[in-house]
C-alpha cells in the first residue's frame, strides 16, 4: 500500500523540540511485536489506515468511556466470541500498565494492536560459525524426513543451523517498521479541530499518550515514566488543567526525527562493537553471538536477562539475580535451568532436550522453536509456537495459545514448588485458584507474521494441538532445597490444585512407594540377596530416569 503522507495542520508550529541526548534515545517496545501478534486472518487488512479509522468511530459511538468488550470485537472483526476474547486478553499483556479491566479494551489501544498485525518478524540468521554450534543443536529427529517431504515451511523449520536475530538487529528492524509506519498510526490517534479542515489533525495528551504501547522514551522499559512526560509537548503540562492538543504533524515530524536518531545510535554501537569485546552492558546489543564458552548469562541496557547457550550444564537464577522484568533463554541444550524469581514476560527460544523452570510470569511467556524440552512455569498466559515433542507442565489463568506448525506436544497440570513461589505469583498477579492447562487453543499452521513464503492452500489449516500427560505418567518435578533456600518463604506445597485423576494417581504411587520401602526393610534376606536387589533398583530407577527425562535434574550434581 502506498503511504499517505503525515497528517498536515494549519496551527501554528511549536518551537523545535529540544535536541536528544545521545545517551538517550527511543525504542520500540519488544512486547507488542514479541508477544501480541496472533495468526488470524481476519485481523490482518489491505488498506489498514482507513478501515482501522472507520472501525475506530463505529467502536467509539458503541463504547462506554472509549472501552468495549469482547462480544462488541467479535461483532466488529466478524470473528468467533473466542477469538475476540484472545485479543482482549492479548492487548492486555502487552500493555505498558495494568488494563482497567480483564473483560474490555480501549478502542485506540485495540486499533493499535490490529494495525501492528502487519507486521513481519525478522527472520533468523545462519551463525556466522556453523561448527561451532553443532554439537549443542538439536540432533536429528525422526520428524525431520517427514517435515522436508511436506513444504517448505517445515523444511525451513527444520534447518539444524537457524539462530536468532540479535537484539540489535530486531530492534532496527521493529523501528524501521514505526518510521514506515508512523504517518498512519498518528493519524489512528488523531481527531480534527472542530471548526476545521478534514486535514486539520491534533493529538491530545491522552491519545499521545496510546503511543507509549508501541514506543518507549529512554532506557528504563516499561517501568520507566510516561511517554508524554518525556515529551517537549506535554512534559511540563499542569496536572490539573487539560493540556493544549498537538498539530499531528509536528508529533509526526518528532518522532520520526527520535525514529531516525536510535537508528543511527544503534548502527554505531553495533559497529563499534563489531571491532572490539563485548561488556555486559552491550548484550541487548549484541547478544547472538555468544556460545558456550563465552559469557552466557548477562542483562541488557533496558532490563532483559538472557540465559544463552547452556549446553550439557544445569543454571539457576534467584528473585536478586535478575535485573528487570523478563527473562530470554536462548539455544540452550542438554540442560537444567531454574528461574525462581517474578518477572513480567519470558521467552524461551530454540532450546532442546532441556527441562526448563520459570517460577511466576505475570505478562506472557512465549516458548518459540524448542525439541524434545519439559517447560514447567506459573504464568498469566502462554504462547507455544513451532514446537515438538516438548511437555508443558503448567499452571496457567489464561487458555494455552498454540499457533505455527507443532508435533507431538503434550500438557500437563503444574507440577512442583519452591518457597517463595506464592509471594513471587502474588507479585505478579498470577492466580493459584485458576488452571486453564488442559483448555488449548490451536490457531493457524502457518503463522502471516513470518517473512517466508507459504505453499498455497495451507494458510487455512489448524495446527496440531496438544494432548494430555497420562495421569499415570505424571510425576512431581522436585526443586532441590538448596536453589529454593535463598530466604524463608511461605509455600510448603504445589500451589495449584491437581486435577482429581491426577492427585489420585500421586497418591497412589505414594502408597506405592511407602509399602515397598516397608516390604524392604521387613524382607528376611541375606546380605548377598540384598545387594542384588538394591542393584536391580538401581538399573530400573536408571531406566526411569531416562525414560521420564527426569535425568536431567541431577545435572546439579556434575556441576557447570
Amino acid at each position: 500500500m502506498t503511504e499517505p503522507p503525515p497528517p498536515q495542520s494549519t496551527e501554528p508550529p511549536l518551537p523545535p523540540p529540544p535536541s536528544t541526548p545521545s545517551t538517550t534515545v527511543i525504542h520500540p517496545r519488544r512486547e507488542p511485536f514479541e508477544h501480541g501478534l496472533l495468526p488470524i486472518p481476519k485481523l490482518i487488512f489491505s488498506d489498514p489506515t482507513q478501515t482501522l479509522i472507520s472501525f475506530k468511530h463505529k467502536l467509539i459511538e458503541l463504547s462506554s468511556n472509549n472501552r468495549v468488550d469482547s462480544v462488541a470485537v467479535s461483532e466488529s472483526l466478524q470473528i468467533s466470541v473466542e477469538q475476540a476474547k484472545l485479543v482482549v486478553d492479548t492487548i492486555a499483556s502487552i500493555l505498558p500498565y495494568e488494563s482497567e479491566s480483564d473483560d474490555t479494551v480501549d478502542v485506540h489501544d485495540l486499533v493499535l494492536f490490529l494495525y501492528i498485525q502487519s507486521y513481519k518478524r525478522l527472520l533468523p540468521r545462519t551463525h556466522k560459525d556453523s561448527a561451532a554450534v553443532a554439537d549443542v543443536w538439536p540432533s536429528t529427529s525422526a520428524f525431520d524426513g517427514y517435515l522436508s517431504a511436506l513444504s517448505p515451511l517445515q523444511l525451513v523449520r527444520s534447518n539444524s543451523k537457524r539462530f536468532t536475530p540479535s537484539q540489535a538487529d530486531e530492534e532496527s528492524h521493529q523501528l524501521s517498521y514505526l518510521q514506515k509506519h508512523m504517518a498512519n498510526i498518528v493519524s489512528l490517534l488523531a481527531e480534527p479541530v472542530e471548526g476545521e479542515s478534514e486535514e486539520s489533525l491534533v493529538l491530545t495528551m491522552d491519545r499521545f499518550e496510546h503511543l507509549g504501547l508501541l514506543i518507549q522514551y529512554g532506557d528504563k522499559g516499561s517501568e520507566g515514566s510516561s511517554l508524554s512526560q518525556s515529551s517537549p509537548f506535554f512534559a511540563n503540562s499542569d496536572p490539573d488543567m487539560p493540556a493544549v492538543p498537538v498539530p499531528a504533524s509536528q508529533v509526526h515530524d518528532w518522532l520520526l526525527e527520535n525514529i531516525a536518531s536510535a537508528l543511527e545510535y544503534i548502527a554505531e554501537r553495533t559497529s563499534s562493537k563489531e571491532n572490539g569485546p563485548v561488556s555486559a552492558s552491550d548484550q541487548d546489543v549484541a547478544m547472538t553471538d555468544a556460545s558456550t564458552v563465552s559469557v552466557k548469562v548477562s542483562t541488557s541496557a533496558r532490563g532483559a536477562s538472557f540465559i544463552e547457550g547452556i549446553s550439557k550444564s544445569s543454571y539457576a537464577k534467584h528473585a536478586s539475580d535478575i535485573k528487570g522484568s523478563s527473562v530470554k533463554v536462548l539455544n540452550c541444550h542438554e540442560s537444567a535451568i531454574y528461574i525462581l524469581a517474578p518477572l513480567r514476560y519470558a521467552t524461551i527460544y530454540g532450546c532442546s532436550d532441556a527441562t526448563i523452570f520459570i517460577g511466576a510470569v505475570g505478562k506472557a511467556v512465549r516458548v518459540e522453536h524448542c525439541e524434545r524440552v519439559h517447560v514447567i512455569v506459573a504464568a498469566k498466559r502462554i504462547c507455544i509456537a513451532n514446537c515438538r515433542e516438548c511437555v508443558f507442565f503448567l499452571g496457567v489463568n489464561q487458555q494455552p495459545l498454540i499457533v505455527g506448525d507443532n508435533h507431538k506436544l503434550q500438557v500437563a497440570p503444574f507440577n512442583t514448588f519452591y518457597s517463595q513461589l506464592e509471594e513471587h505469583m502474588n507479585e505478579v498477579g498470577v492466580l493459584p485458584t485458576v488452571n486453564r492447562w488442559d483448555e488449548p487453543i490451536a490457531l493457524g499452521i502457518v503463522d502471516p507474521h513470518d517473512s517466508l513464503s507459504h505453499p498455497a492452500g495451507v494458510s487455512d489449516v489448524q495446527t496440531e494441538s496438544a494432548t494430555r500427560v497420562d495421569p499415570d505418567q505424571f510425576t512431581n518435578f522436585v526443586i532441590p532445597n538448596w536453589l529454593g533456600g535463598e530466604s524463608t518463604g511461605s509455600t510448603k506445597d504445589n500451589p495449584f490444585t491437581l486435577p482429581e485423576a491426577y492427585m489420585a494417581s500421586q497418591q497412589r504411587n505414594e502408597k506405592n512407594l511407602g509399602e515397598i520401602r516397608q516390604l524392604l526393610r521387613e524382607a528376611p534376606l541375606e546380605e548377598s540377596r540384598k545387594r542384588e536387589l538394591s542393584s536391580a533398583l538401581h538399573v530400573y530407577f536408571k531406566d526411569w530416569l531416562y525414560a521420564s527425562g527426569n535425568i536431567r535434574q541431577l545435572y546439579y550434581l556434575q556441576g557447570d
